[in-house]
């Protein structure tokens, strides 16, 4: 059996999650205080190991364009970085840029703002390594991208397909999912998992929010953030180094971020100096 390897695709620039994305990265920005990559990332390697393919770094890509810098120095040493320079090559270009790495293996591919709400481990279980495999939810308030789902942002890709694509500026829809959707070659796999793409300040926000709730107390707090007495903290995510001195409520307060006495941050996002209000 074919090798698998993992890419994860963190190249975007971010432009619908501005102005969080002047500050860093989209890849980077963090979902219950780690960053989106991460665990894009650590959601990759549970399918390898599930599959009994490695998955230590030798065994995982990422590309990267926009915030370039900041994302090379956060993933060095861990993983295969491909950096791509002059222009961000796309979800179809940036595997294609890749091929001499992946070398005949098949591929996991990973987009890097995608939230999942569930476990997805077992996405490879008795994939035939044949037909491109798309990870969906069911269709909800919008049209489905196939039929009645919609992309989750992780598919599997045979290496008969992937030696197709070359490191020009594409997308996988358009150079190869779209083609086997016709032909009735894709094959869907559809979760029942809440599933959002961070693309947006209301969407990132509403990420942060289920992973709140998923705590003890409703509300993510890192151990090195500063709650002041009187002050609360509710169904909200406060990371490292922040202070809350005011009141705090379905809300994310960035590492290093101030909310200071008197204040009430409701519906919204504190990153440094900025504040972005979800309504």
């Amino acid at each position: 059996m074919r090798g698998l390897v993992a890419v994860v695709l963190a190249a975007g620039s971010g432009e619908r999650l501005a102005p969080l994305t002047t500050l860093l990265p989209k890849a980077l920005c963090p979902v219950g205080n780690e960053p989106l990559v991460d665990l894009a990332l650590g959601r990759a390697a549970r399918v390898l190991e599930a599959t009994g393919a490695s998955a230590g770094g030798e065994s995982m890509a990422v590309n990267v364009h926009h915030g370039r810098d900041a994302l090379v120095d956060h993933l060095a040493g861990r993983v295969v970085v491909s950096v791509e320079d002059e222009v961000a090559l796309g979800t179809a270009g940036g595997v294609g840029n890749l091929r001499g790495w992946i070398a005949g293996r098949d591929v996991l591919v990973a987009n890097a703002d995608a939230w999942l709400g569930g476990a997805v481990d077992d996405f490879a279980d008795r994939w035939d390594r044949e037909r491109v495999r798309l990870l969906c939810v069911p269709a909800a308030a919008r049209p489905g991208d196939f039929g009645t789902a919609c992309y989750a942002g992780m598919c599997l890709l045979p290496w008969a397909k992937v030696e197709q694509l070359g490191p020009d500026p594409s997308g996988l829809y358009e150079v190869l999912w779209r083609r086997e959707w016709e032909a009735g070659r894709l094959d869907l796999v559809v979760v029942d998992t809440p599933f959002l793409d961070c693309g947006t300040p209301a969407d990132y926000l509403r990420a942060n929010l289920f992973e709140a709730a998923r705590s003890d107390t409703g509300s993510l707090v890192d151990p090195a953030a500063v709650v002041a007495r009187g002050s609360s903290v509710t169904r909200s995510v406060v990371g490292a180094g922040a202070e809350v001195r005011g009141d705090v409520a379905d809300a994310v307060v960035w590492p290093g971020s101030v909310v200071d006495a008197g204040e009430q941050l409701r519906g919204g996002i504190r990153a440094g100096r900025l504040t972005v209000l979800v309504r």
